[in-house]
């Protein structure tokens, strides 16, 4: 049986931002500038939100000469599991979310 740890604030804030528009792909770029994140705190929530498959990731093809942008977005699982964390986390952890610290 495997353990369930609660989120985290930050991955709490990701989800959240991710649940928005949950059919709209994001770049990873632009959660970090948000939420106040930094790149490497949020590329290490949005590794374990995929590999628990409840973010989807992709990668956009530009115009030659530039590199490929990986994009994500909430699984349906990660919709309902966006919800349920918002429902569970507390008031005092919400306030700090809001204010991108932990």
């Amino acid at each position: 049986m495997q353990r369930r740890r609660p989120h985290s604030v930050q991955t709490i804030a990701v989800m959240r931002a991710l649940a928005v528009d949950a059919s709209r792909w994001r770049y990873g770029y632009d959660l970090c500038d948000e939420l106040g994140l930094k790149s490497g705190s949020l590329y290490p929530i949005l590794i374990r939100l995929a590999d628990r498959g409840l973010l989807a990731s992709t990668w956009e093809h530009t115009e030659p000469g530039k590199p490929p942008r990986h994009l994500y977005r909430l699984t349906n699982d990660g919709v309902a599991e966006a919800a349920r964390a918002g429902r569970e986390s507390s008031p005092a952890r919400t306030r700090h979310t809001e204010l991108g610290r932990a």
